[in-house]
């Protein structure tokens, strides 16, 4: 039983959801990593798709995924014109070690905070690593939830099919 329970649990943590019904960006005020304010309502990229992956420094899966889309984020711009922002939901406690990380990892995405978890709330986040992905009208058409090895390219396929 335990067995059955533990592979539900990572089955729903590990899921993809395509919307039915789009929804759009929250009207809600996040940090860049300089301390201003941005609202992430205001993403910009123009006809193209953006990522949008929520991660924490504590959590080891979000750093895996973002190091291994780093790695092949030049080709997924040449080829698609994404746009990758990377949410953290560090809290007060923690939020010191994001920058110093970052810095270090060579990201070329914009990272912002989300300190209060406001953003993070308001887009139903309840686990890290999500990432969400938005078309050309900054419309939630795909999530995933958690990550192992490859999601990666389940994600790039889904870009694929937005930037056609």
């Amino acid at each position: 039983m335990k067995k059955v329970l533990f592979i539900l649990l990572v089955f729903i943590l590990n899921t993809e959801i395509s919307f039915g019904q789009t929804r759009k960006l929250p009207n809600i005020n996040v940090k860049t990593l300089n301390g201003k304010k941005f609202n992430i309502s205001k993403l910009q990229n123009g006809q193209n798709p953006i990522v949008i992956s929520f991660w924490a420094t504590w959590c080891k899966p979000c750093k895996k995924e973002l190091n291994n889309i780093a790695e092949i984020y030049e080709e997924w711009q040449d080829e698609t014109g994404v746009k990758i922002v990377a949410i953290s939901i560090d809290d007060s406690r923690s939020k010191s070690k994001v920058a110093p990380y970052v810095n270090s990892s060579d990201w070329e995405y914009e990272v912002y905070l989300d300190q209060n978890g406001d953003l993070k709330r308001a887009m139903g986040v309840s686990t890290v690593p999500h990432t969400f992905l938005l078309n050309k009208n900054k419309e939630i058409v795909w999530q995933h939830k958690g990550y192992v090895d490859g999601d990666e390219n389940k994600l790039f396929k889904e870009i694929k099919k937005l930037a056609k």
